[in-house]
């Protein structure tokens, strides 16, 4: 029988039962590998209940730095027998099983073509353990103790992470250093050696492990928000929650005590994108973090902020839908809502983060744009971003960075004889000038309404009035395009005649199965959109290849259809490869998409009358 051979290369992937405690020793599983020195990209798969259902976590350790789930598994840790017939099937040929087997399984459900390695983990645990609560959860610390031999992990890395967990709480320590021990002192005496390894490297450097929706609440404080009004919606919640954490230590005066933040849990998802248009409205930083059937509920309001014109940032971490759909599993598939939001003709502002580093620095950019543009800012995450840590650049931040407010008149202006017309474009960009509440106590008043108005905000359903206003609103939408992220080009090492288009949480998988195409001579001039409005480049990129293949996680392939709508891309150029699930999408998934897609376009048959 094959044996899968790897050193600082392979994927253990762990099956658990929800609310076991499992997900906090698989965790530390992938931080010892990484102060090693060696990357991971760990990926928790929970249900959407408290407990009781199958619930998954995916390590991947990568000496090579690719971060995207790569596809297959090397070693599966199965502690959930409801799942056992799916589990084995994920393994690759000549892989790893490592079960409980405390009690005895048939041959039957065994696969000939990989390696079981079995365990009386419940066994041990009851005769170690009288407590019924300590024994399900030493459970996960005793497998974690066996594979830290079995894959050559440094258990003192584990130990010290032990200490900065209950720190303070030496019991809680002594324990699990014992039921770590307990597992280890087993493996060693029973278990035969495997041929998967981890070896220390200086591979991570100055690297930080993050999750996303912590990255997106510290670009929100470093971007200046003192106000965020939220309702609480899965994958999205912990925005929310980070960014009170932060402020609290961030956004309290060193001298008088007094904070200098909001944070408001509104009734429901409506309500708070209204607090945080009146806070915009009066002249504050604020934003919303929710998801996509928060979206739904809020494009009423969004509408009112976008013909109003009044700044706001909404952080999308989105999820499966549609209606409840998958509140736990991963999709890029709000890209058409956010784009469109609110009946009658709006387009909103984009920006497609690919890892917590851009969260943090999207983040803050929207609340810029927000000031800019005078208009609602999508920051348009997921929860494979969200909610699992990854390896990304520090997080850098200019102190001399100064926020740009946009076009805000001034008492001295007014005072000046300036011409105040709330919705007047003085200068041919689509953005006219603002004041804040109390500026002047005589001039640059105006009625702020969701209702059609002329130059100078007073109300007109004159054609004329709201012609001028659409066609304005049009000429910001396309000043936003020198405004928003530019898209990011990787070039092929030889000539390419394909192309590929991307954004978002596919990137990393992406660059990965870009490098195992150009290994099968497949090459392929990518680009990665990074913000929506598209830039004249993304279209000129698409017509100078024959084909161009767009990748997304979503069934309907929203943003192909945007490109189409928005950017004029001829549909005969596009082919779509769409990843719908609700887990990540993988490289291998991608390579052998495209691969199949290039055979098939190579043999395509001459219709008569063309030449070859």
């Amino acid at each position: 029988m094959q044996k899968i051979e790897a050193v600082n290369d392979f994927v253990v992937k762990f099956a658990n039962i929800n609310g076991s405690g499992s997900a906090s020793a698989n965790e530390l599983f992938a931080r010892a590998i990484l102060r090693m020195g060696v990357p991971v990209s760990p990926r928790n798969i929970f249900p959407s209940n408290i407990q009781g259902l199958p619930t998954w976590f995916e390590v991947r350790v990568t000496e090579h730095g690719y971060l995207g789930r790569r596809g297959g598994v090397d070693m599966m840790v199965t502690m959930n027998p409801q799942t056992w017939d799916q589990d084995l099937r994920e393994i690759d040929p000549g892989g790893y099983l490592f079960y409980d087997s405390s009690k005895p399984m048939p041959r039957a459900r065994f696969r000939d073509d990989i390696h079981v390695i079995g365990m009386p983990i419940t066994e041990l645990c009851n005769a170690a353990y009288s407590d019924s609560r300590e024994r399900q959860l030493f459970k996960n610390i005793l497998y974690i103790g066996a594979l830290t031999d079995l894959l050559g992990i440094d258990p003192a890395e584990i130990e010290k992470l032990f200490g900065e967990q209950y720190k303070g709480k030496e019991k809680l320590f002594d324990a699990n250093v014992r039921a770590l021990n307990l597992g280890r002192e087993y493996a060693r005496e029973h278990l035969k050696p495997i041929a998967l390894k981890v070896e220390r490297r200086d591979r991570v450097g100055d690297q930080i492990f993050v999750d996303g929706n912590s990255a997106a609440a510290l670009g929100c404080v470093y971007g200046g928000a003192t106000v965020c009004a939220w309702y609480p919606i899965t994958p999205s919640s912990s925005v929310a929650e980070a960014f009170m954490r932060f402020t609290q230590k961030l956004r309290v005066d060193p001298v008088s005590g007094q904070h200098r933040y909001a944070v408001l849990q509104a009734e429901d998802e409506l309500a708070s994108i209204g607090m945080v248009i009146g806070a915009g409205w009066n002249g504050a930083r604020s934003f919303t973090a929710t998801s996509g059937p928060g979206i739904s509920l809020m494009t009423e309001f969004i509408g009112l902020a976008y013909f109003a014109e009044i700044p706001a940032v909404v952080i999308n971490v989105q999820r499966g839908g549609p209606s409840t759909g998958m509140p736990t599993r991963t999709q890029q598939a709000d890209v058409l809502a956010c784009a469109y939001a609110s009946h009658g003709d709006t387009r909103h502002v984009l920006l497609f983060p690919e890892d917590p580093y851009e969260c943090f620095e999207m983040s803050a950019q929207a609340l810029d744009l927000a000031e800019r543009l005078q208009t609602p800012i999508f920051v348009m995450s997921d929860l494979d971003i969200g909610m699992n840590q990854r390896l990304c650049r520090p997080f850098a931040w200019d102190d001399t960075r100064e926020y740009d407010r946009g076009k805000v008149m001034t008492r001295e202006a007014l005072d000046a004889g300036a011409d105040f017309g709330r919705y007047l474009d003085v200068d041919g960009d689509g953005i006219p000038y603002r004041t804040y509440p109390g500026t002047h106590p005589t001039k640059g008043g105006y009625f702020t309404r969701g209702s059609t108005k002329n130059a100078y905000a007073g109300y007109s359903e004159t054609g004329a009035d709201y012609v001028y206003n659409m066609q304005r609103l049009l000429r910001k939408f396309e000043t936003a395009k020198s405004l928003v992220p530019l898209p990011v080009l990787t070039a092929a090492r030889y000539p390419a005649r394909f192309a590929a288009v991307f954004y978002g949480s596919t990137s990393p998988a992406m660059h990965e199965a870009l490098d195992a195409l150009a290994d099968q001579g497949i090459y392929i001039n990518a680009l990665r959109i990074r913000a929506f409005p598209f830039q004249n480049e993304i279209a000129e990129f698409i017509a100078a290849h024959s084909k161009v293949f767009v990748l997304e996680q979503n069934l309907d392939g929203q943003l192909t259809t945007l490109l189409i709508n928005e950017a004029g891309v001829n549909p005969a150029s596009v082919i779509r490869i769409l990843h719908y699930d609700g887990t990540p999408i993988t490289a291998r998934f991608i390579t052998q998409e495209i691969a199949e897609r290039v055979s098939r376009i190579n043999v395509r048959p001459l219709r008569e009358g063309m030449v070859a």
